[in-house]
C-alpha cells in the first residue's frame, strides 16, 4: 500500500522535527501577550518548513473526522484577519469523515459558492462542503496555502455523533463582519459565566471548530467560543486536548492551479 495511505503515526512520523512553525516558541509566548492584550506581529516568513508534502489527493484519503485544514492567504483581507487576532494563519475548518460518505469540511466562510452538503443550498456563513473542493476553492480562487494537522489517536463514534449533532444546530449560522472580528476577539478573552449556553448569532471559523471540538469532548467548557482563532490550532501555540489526544505537527498539501 502507498504509504502516503496509511493514516495515522506512520504518516505523520516522517515528518519530524523540522515539521514545526520555524518560530514556534517565539509564538508560544507572544500568546501570553496576546492573551493579555499586547499585540505582536510576526512577518511572513514564519510559515511551516516541512520535510513531506502531500498531493491533495493523498491528503483527503488520509484524512479522518477532527483533523483540522489550516489555510495561509495574502490578500488584504487575509491580512486583516491576521493582524486582529494576532496570529499567522487566517482559516481553519475540521474534517468530517462518515463511513463511505466523501470527506467533508466543516468551517464558516462568507463565500457561498460550494453546495452546502447538510441543507443542500448555497448559502455564507457555517456550511459543511465536499472537503476537496472547499480545499479546492480556497487556494485556486483564494490563494490560500493549506495544511493538514491530524487528530491522535482518531475520532470515535461517539465523538462524530457530537460533531455531526452540532453540524445540525449551527450549520447556517451567519458570519460575522469583519469589523466586528476584533471586538469579538476581545470579548473573548473575558471568562465566560459558568452557566452561559453557547449559542451563537454569528460564527467564524475558529468559533466553529472550538465549539465543536468542545462538543466531541476534545476542548474543556469555560471558554467563549471567541476565545479561540486560527492560530489556536497551529502547532505554534500550545492547545492541550482532553482524553489522551493531540493534533499531529502541520503537512503541507500542495494542490495543483486550473488557471
Amino acid at each position: 500500500m502507498d504509504a502516503f495511505a496509511q493514516p495515522g503515526p506512520d504518516l505523520l512520523g516522517g515528518v519530524g522535527a523540522a515539521a514545526a512553525f520555524g518560530s514556534c516558541d517565539h509564538h508560544a509566548r507572544g500568546r501570553d501577550a496576546h492573551d493579555s492584550g499586547q499585540t505582536q506581529h510576526f512577518p511572513p516568513a514564519h510559515v511551516p518548513t516541512l520535510v513531506r508534502v502531500l498531493t491533495l489527493d493523498e491528503a483527503v484519503r488520509v484524512t479522518r473526522t477532527g483533523d483540522l485544514w489550516i489555510f495561509r492567504g495574502r490578500s488584504m483581507p487575509d491580512r486583516a484577519i491576521q493582524t486582529m487576532t494576532n496570529s499567522p494563519v487566517n482559516h481553519v475548518g475540521m474534517a468530517i469523515v462518515i463511513e463511505d460518505l466523501p470527506p467533508m469540511m466543516w468551517h464558516a466562510e462568507l463565500g457561498r459558492s460550494l453546495l452546502d452538503l447538510w441543507s443542500g443550498t448555497h448559502h455564507r456563513g457555517v456550511q459543511l462542503h465536499d472537503l476537496r473542493d472547499a480545499v479546492t476553492v480556497w487556494a485556486d480562487r483564494y490563494g490560500q496555502r493549506p495544511w493538514l494537522r491530524q487528530l491522535e489517536p482518531q475520532a470515535t463514534g461517539e465523538m462524530e455523533d457530537a460533531a455531526l449533532r452540532t453540524v445540525a444546530r449551527l450549520d447556517g449560522t451567519p458570519f460575522p463582519s469583519t469589523a466586528r472580528l476584533a471586538a469579538r476577539w476581545a470579548k473573548g478573552r473575558v471568562p465566560r459565566r459558568r452557566r452561559e449556553e453557547q449559542t451563537l448569532e454569528s460564527a467564524y471559523c475558529a468559533e466553529v471548530v472550538a465549539v465543536t471540538y468542545e462538543e466531541m469532548g476534545l476542548l474543556p467548557g469555560g471558554r467563549r467560543p471567541n476565545w479561540y482563532d486560527p492560530g489556536r490550532f497551529w502547532s505554534g501555540d500550545d492547545l492541550d486536548l482532553l482524553t489522551g489526544r493531540g493534533l499531529g505537527n502541520e503537512i503541507t498539501v500542495g494542490v495543483e492551479r486550473t488557471s
